[in-house]
C-alpha cells in the first residue's frame, strides 16, 4: 500500500459519459446521528470526515435525503462548498423518515419533485449531479416515478437519472424510458443476490454501487487470509474484493470516523491475486 492512501489508487470511471471520479468513493449515511437519524454525535468530526475524503482523492459522494432526513445533504454543503470541480455528489429521493431505523417508500411524483428541490437548496446547487430513486414504490407505477425524474431532467435541475433497490426487471423498465447511470443495491462478499445486476451494470456501461459493502467480513475464511497476506483488515480486503469484481463496480463505504476513513481509503492500492479473488467469491 502506498505511504499517503488516495482513492485515486483505485482508477478511474465514467458516469454517464461525462462524469469521470476515482472509483472509490465515500458514502455519506454514517455521518448522521444513530439509527440515520438526526444529528451527529460529533458534528465537528462529520465535517472533518467529508473534508478528509477530498483531501484523500475522494471524487464521488453518496447521499440522500432520507440520510437525518436532511442532516447528511446539509453537512455536506457545510463542509464542502463550494465545492471542488471534480467532486460528483449523487443523492437519492424516494423514502419518508419517521424515525431512527424506519424507512418507507414515497415513489409519487410531487414527493420526488419536492425531494429533488430540498436537495438542490440543501446542497446549494443548481443541478444535481446524480439523482437516484432509492426504492420503488409498491403503490406507485415506476413508470409514474421515473417521469417525475425526467422531468426534473428536463428542466436541468438533474444531470443523470439513477436507480437503487431495483431487480433486473425494474431495471429494464426504467432503461426502456430514460437513460439510466447508476444501479446502487445491496451487494457485498457474502450477499450476492444483486450478481446478475452487477454483470449487467459492466455490459451496459453503468456504475454499480453496492451498499453494505463491508458486512459479515469475519465468515468468509479466504477474507482472513487474504488480509493476513496483504498486511491489511478484513474490511479493506472486502473492499479490494469489489474493486477487482467489475470494472464499473464504485464501492462508497461510510463511515463517521476519519481513522476508518483513511483505512478504507487505503484499501484502494491493494491488489488481490486472481486466485485470492476467486477464493473470495466462492467463500460466501
Amino acid at each position: 500500500m502506498t505511504a499517503t492512501p488516495s482513492a485515486a489508487d483505485a482508477g478511474t470511471m465514467q458516469i454517464g459519459g461525462d462524469l469521470t471520479v476515482n472509483r472509490l468513493g465515500f458514502g455519506a449515511m454514517r455521518i448522521t446521528g444513530p439509527g440515520i437519524w438526526g444529528d451527529p454525535p460529533d458534528h465537528d468530526q462529520a465535517v472533518a470526515v467529508l473534508r478528509r475524503a477530498v483531501e484523500l482523492g475522494v471524487t464521488f459522494i453518496d447521499t440522500a435525503d432520507a440520510y437525518g432526513p436532511d442532516v447528511s445533504e446539509l453537512l455536506i454543503a457545510e463542509a464542502l462548498h463550494p465545492y471542488p470541480e471534480n467532486l460528483v455528489i449523487a443523492t437519492k429521493a424516494g423514502l419518508l423518515r419517521s424515525g431512527p431505523n424506519r424507512w418507507s417508500p414515497d415513489g409519487r411524483p410531487e414527493h420526488l419533485r419536492q425531494a429533488c428541490e430540498g436537495s438542490l437548496r440543501r446542497l446549494k446547487v443548481d443541478r444535481l449531479d446524480v439523482l437516484q430513486l432509492h426504492r420503488p414504490d409498491p403503490a406507485v407505477p415506476l413508470a409514474d416515478s421515473l417521469g417525475a425524474l425526467i422531468a426534473l431532467q428536463q428542466e436541468g435541475k438533474v444531470r443523470h437519472i439513477g436507480v437503487s433497490n431495483v431487480n433486473e426487471e425494474q431495471l429494464d423498465e426504467a432503461m426502456e424510458l430514460t437513460p439510466v447511470v447508476s444501479v446502487q443495491n445491496r451487494y457485498n462478499a457474502g450477499d450476492r443476490s444483486s450478481e446478475d445486476l452487477v454483470d449487467r451494470c459492466q455490459a451496459d456501461g453503468l456504475a454499480f454501487l453496492p451498499w453494505a459493502p463491508i458486512q459479515d467480513a469475519d465468515k468468509n475464511p479466504a477474507v482472513g487470509a487474504a488480509a493476513e497476506a496483504h498486511g491489511a483488515t478484513s474490511h479493506q480486503v472486502l473492499l479490494a474484493w469489489l474493486l477487482a469484481r467489475s470494472p464499473q463496480v464504485l464501492p462508497i463505504p461510510g463511515t463517521g470516523s476519519v481513522r476508518h476513513l483513511e483505512a478504507n481509503v487505503a484499501a484502494a492500492a491493494i491488489h488481490l491475486t486472481p486466485e485470492e479473488v476467486a477464493a473470495i467469491s466462492g467463500g460466501h
